[in-house]
């Protein structure tokens, strides 16, 4: 994904990493609060966190490709980019009893200045069938990225829209960041296998 590049630097950051292991081992501790100490959204989100972080089944994340949208940025900074992004992600992911997709993961990959991106966040899809065997989804992500031309890999929060195909235990997914002319405007594909169960396992209440 593409940003807009403040002074570049060289310096490599595996802050996302250590920030999704913090969430994995917080979870136990959040869902162990005093109900009174959680009110409305933040009950929840510490409830989804926490099936998720013990529920969740292996994830497998393959960035494949990152597409600047042509209308945004010239043909002379697209031909510079680099579009064929590689990177590797793990996370942890489950589907509540609604059908419903919740999901802790960490990716690191090439940016389009070929340089190291971290990403590490929690999201969430709801789903419409197509077949017994595929669906279309749409949910956000959250959390953090960090990327040499952005204070030196320092975390940089973020909410984004999501979106995928699934073909029962593997999916097509995308990230859309929104910007303006010559920066943003990106859509982020990446492949997702699940290696756990499709149908509903999650105690949380909806």
């Amino acid at each position: 994904m593409n940003p807009p590049p403040p002074p570049p630097s060289r310096r490599l950051g595996l802050r996302p990493f250590f920030a999704i292991g913090g969430l994995l081992g917080m979870a136990p501790s959040l869902a162990a609060t005093e109900p009174t100490t959680l009110r409305g959204w933040l009950a929840r989100a510490a409830n989804q966190v926490t099936a998720t972080a013990q529920e969740g089944a292996p994830e497998f994340y393959v960035p494949v490709h990152t597409y600047h949208m042509r209308w945004a940025y010239t043909q002379e900074k697209i031909d510079s980019y680099q579009e064929n992004t590689f990177g590797l992600g793990y996370g942890h992911g489950r589907f509540d009893e609604k059908g419903n997709w919740h999901g802790l993961y960490a990716v690191g990959f090439q940016d389009s200045h070929f340089k190291p991106e971290w990403l590490a966040g929690y999201g969430w899809k709801t789903y419409w069938n197509l077949s017994p065997e595929t669906k279309v989804g749409l949910g956000y992500t959250a959390g953090f990225t960090t990327r040499s031309d952005i204070g030196a890999y320092t975390p940089v929060p973020l909410i984004l829209p999501i979106g995928s195909v699934d073909y029962r235990n593997a999916s097509l997914e995308t990230a859309f960041l929104p910007g303006g002319k010559g920066y943003g405007n990106i859509l982020f594909f990446w492949l997702k296998w699940h290696l756990g169960t499709l149908s509903p396992t999650s105690k949380v209440a909806p």
